[in-house]
């Protein structure tokens, strides 16, 4: 849980951007990959991502939804600019409309009392669980992933260190 607004959006920052970069490296062609028929694909996810942020206006932020559709855009560099855009139009709602008081006080979701800094906590959570479903979906596509939480198989290669199995 977040109990001061600056602490969140440190990481905030530090994670929307690693989520910006892997959505920068999708393509066109990689948004229609799925794991298994009938599942979402890789569009989909990422454009999940997109849309779940505006969910924090049931909380009482007040920002901007996303400019498209339910359908996941054709275009990947649509995706990633609309991500940019929302997750910092979200971080200046925090910064504007909450304090550190707010991030104590709680909000009724599905029935239950969820306090304002933990849902801010679940909000980086959520992204990062869907991330980590795009990078094995960015891997059936056969793309680069970005370096996120340490360096990809490509990376040591091209440092010239096994990586390790």
């Amino acid at each position: 849980m977040f109990t001061r607004i600056e602490d969140f959006a440190t990481e905030w920052s530090s994670e929307a951007e690693l989520t910006a970069s892997v959505l920068d490296a999708l393509t066109d062609d990689s948004l229609g990959q799925e794991v298994i028929e009938g599942r979402r694909t890789l569009g989909q996810i990422a454009w999940h991502l997109v849309r779940s942020l505006h969910y924090m206006t049931s909380l009482g932020l007040v920002f901007d939804a996303h400019s498209g559709g339910e359908s996941a855009p054709a275009s990947a560099a649509l995706i990633a600019s609309e991500y940019r855009r929302i997750s910092r139009d979200l971080l200046h709602a925090v910064r504007t409309q909450w304090n550190d008081e707010t991030l104590r006080e709680s909000v009724m979701i599905y029935n239950e009392a969820w306090l304002n800094g933990s849902s801010l906590r679940y909000t980086i959570m959520h992204q990062t669980h869907h991330r980590g479903q795009m990078t094995v979906l960015m891997r059936q596509a056969g793309l680069r992933l970005p370096n996120v939480y340490g360096p990809t198989y490509e990376t040591w290669i091209e440092q010239g260190i096994a990586p390790l199995v």
